[in-house]
């Protein structure tokens, strides 16, 4: 049985537990249900994830290129303003000994990777294509992570956007702060100046139109997961 097949077996066991707490009394009586199972969730997937598995393309795949859908939660895609806000910076700071301000220029002059991966939406879409940024471990690396550090926000200037990952997808090979999308510099549709990118996550997960990264001893919730999406969003 592989990863999938597990969560989505488990899944159904947590499924008919909650459909019986689900009772005439309405379904606040199994909010501790749900609390619970979130949390046993959350420990099965970290001990679940694979820290050296690396996302592949498959043979022949096309690059969605431009048909790549675009979201944000603003009602217009947004776009940093910098006669209102100052040049755009990437503040790095949290549980670090090392805190920094990035710049788009400083960004580029770090080391660099390009990598093409499969982006997998929680509509049940994929597609393919090529995040050209830093890798997440080099940014940790320069900010000196606090072994404390067992969690990361994201956070966005679209409508204040945020979610937060686990330390350990975070620090994922193939996770980057990316600038740069099918060998352009990235558009204000998805998500420039800079957004993180990793495809062992969904796609809501991977916060755009960054403006800080912030290293925490707990997790911090998110956008979408605070509506009822699940936390960890692994793929």
């Amino acid at each position: 049985m592989d990863r999938r097949d597990f969560l989505i077996q488990g899944s159904g066991l947590v499924s008919a537990a909650l459909l019986a707490a689900c009772d005439s009394r309405g379904p606040k009586s199994a909010g501790k249900l749900l609390k619970y199972a979130e949390r046993k969730n959350l420990v099965i997937e970290r001990k679940l994830f694979r820290h050296r598995s690396m996302d592949v393309v498959q043979a022949g795949a096309h690059d969605a290129g431009n048909k790549l859908p675009s979201y944000f939660i603003a009602p217009s895609v947004p776009v940093w303003d910098e006669s209102a806000r100052g040049k755009w910076a990437l503040e790095v700071s949290g549980l670090v000994g090392n805190p920094v301000k990035l710049t788009l220029e400083d960004l580029q002059k770090l080391p660099q990777v390009s990598n093409r991966v499969n982006h997998y939406c929680v509509e049940g879409w994929t597609a393919v294509e090529t995040w050209t940024g830093v890798p997440f471990t080099e940014l940790a690396r320069l900010v000196r992570v606090d072994p404390q550090a067992q969690f990361v926000d994201f956070q966005s200037f679209d409508d204040d956007y945020h979610e937060s990952w686990d330390i350990e997808s975070a620090m994922h090979k193939q996770t980057v702060v990316a600038y740069g999308l099918d060998g352009k510099m990235l558009e204000p549709a998805h998500g420039a100046p800079a957004r993180v990118y990793s495809p062992i996550k969904l796609g809501y997960k991977n916060t755009k139109y960054l403006t800080k990264i912030v290293f925490m001893p707990r997790m911090n919730g998110g956008y979408w997961s605070d509506q009822g999406y699940e936390w960890y969003g692994g793929t």
